[in-house]
């Protein structure tokens, strides 16, 4: 279903388809935006059809990401707690990213230079990145294994995200401050059984044109958590609410890597969670947990690989239960973002294609996942719009050139 011609989504189709270790000696430990616009219009029900399933985002949308060619550091310091969890987490600041925080302004310090960023993921910009990146090698070398190489990496890619986006991204939808889509988001309540995790590869942390962001923009953070790739702290407290909830109640959503292929049809709910809610007589029952990968495909490997590990570290098995959709949103986002295969889709189209398929169990039907599902596809709708605006005001092509070879619509 194509929207009218005057609307920015006509440009895209509109249809669903069926540790470095907190002690280690190398590491130390905005504005309001313009008033809100009128509330935002009913998105429909687009149509269905089959399609195989694979879920995560994919490609490198630079575009996209890219700061102004001089963005500084934005002043203020060292990174709060306070300051961390407004960008989209309920967790205490990681030490390990507050110490590589805390390094680059003891360099900027030293250097009497400001430190400045731009382009994809706040890289460092001028003298100062010849300096950094010497000194960041030189830690790294120190570092005895590949946890700690891994843990470094991921905090160095966060720390400098942090940096370079203060005082120009907003804190909640990671859009530049001039494109805020804040108040033309509808939040909507998740049921109750279930909770999303997004884990995240750091390269995707404060991405623009990243959509599993939206999840907890539309149901909260306590219904969809970040969990970042490579932070032992941020990943302790996701397998610590695995273990509460069991085996039983965890799920990933990444296909065909199960040894026997499993379908949301598989995922089994307990009678508490079905019909007494999650409180039985003061006693709190688990949410069904739900895994998504976020990140581009090309990381989505070391993601699901450093799963499978922990996974197999708890409860000694190699095979993980991953689950795949029979049916699968060709996401709005596809015409600015292109999959590198048909089937593949961004990481809020799949939540949705979740929920929708959920929704279509009978003994599901009376929770409203379905108006969930919808409440994501508008939130996409709308980081679509905001996006779009903003290439064709700064010039750019609101078209991609197309990954793969066949046709997906």
């Amino acid at each position: 279903m194509l929207a009218p011609p005057a609307s920015i989504r006509a440009l895209a189709f509109h249809r669903r388809l069926p540790l470095l270790r907190p002690n280690h000696p190398t590491l130390l430990p905005h504005s309001p935006g313009p008033p809100p616009p009128p509330p935002p219009r009913p998105c429909p029900a687009p149509t269905r059809s089959l399609m195989a399933f694979s879920a995560e985002t994919a490609g490198e949308e630079a575009e996209e990401e890219a700061l102004p060619g001089a963005a500084g550091a934005g002043g203020g310091g060292e990174v709060s707690s306070e300051e961390w969890q407004r960008w989209g987490t309920s967790s205490p600041l990681p030490t390990v990213v507050a110490s590589v925080v805390h390094q680059l302004l003891e360099m900027e310090s030293s250097a009497g230079e400001k430190m400045r960023f731009g382009g994809v993921g706040s890289k460092l910009k001028g003298d100062f990145k010849d300096v950094e990146d010497k000194k960041h090698r030189a830690v790294y070398e120190t570092l005895a294994d590949s946890d700690q190489k891994l843990q470094y990496y991921s905090a160095r890619q966060i720390g400098c995200r942090l940096l370079g986006s203060r005082g120009y991204l907003c804190q909640k939808c990671w859009l530049p401050m001039e494109d805020c889509m804040c108040s033309k988001l509808a939040p909507c309540n998740l049921w109750r059984g279930i909770r999303f995790w997004l884990y995240m590869h750091p390269k995707d942390f404060l991405r623009q044109n990243n959509t599993g962001k939206l999840l907890w923009q539309v149901f909260g953070i306590q219904a969809a958590s970040l969990c970042l790739f490579g932070i032992q702290e941020h990943e302790d407290i996701m397998w610590d609410a695995f273990q509460r909830s069991g085996k039983e109640k965890v799920s990933f959503l990444y296909p065909n890597k199960s040894a026997t292929p499993k379908s949301v049809n598989d995922l089994k709910f307990d009678d508490f969670t079905m019909n007494a809610g999650l409180q039985d007589g003061g006693v709190q029952h688990e949410p069904l947990n739900l895994v998504l990968l976020d990140g581009t495909w090309s990381n989505s490997a070391a993601l699901y690989r450093r799963l499978k590990e922990r996974w197999t570290a708890i409860w000694g098995e190699e095979d993980i239960p991953c689950i795949s959709l029979s049916m699968l949103s060709a996401s709005v986002m596809h015409k600015l973002r292109p999959q590198p295969a048909w089937d593949r889709t961004c990481t809020a189209a799949a939540a949705a294609g979740l929920l929708s398929e959920l929704h279509m169990r009978p003994e599901l039907s009376a929770f409203k996942l379905e108006e969930q599902a919808e409440a994501v596809e508008c939130s996409l709708d709308v980081l679509l719009d905001a996006l779009t605006v903003r290439r064709v005001r700064l010039g750019r092509s609101i078209t991609r050139k197309q990954r793969h070879r066949r046709d997906c619509i």
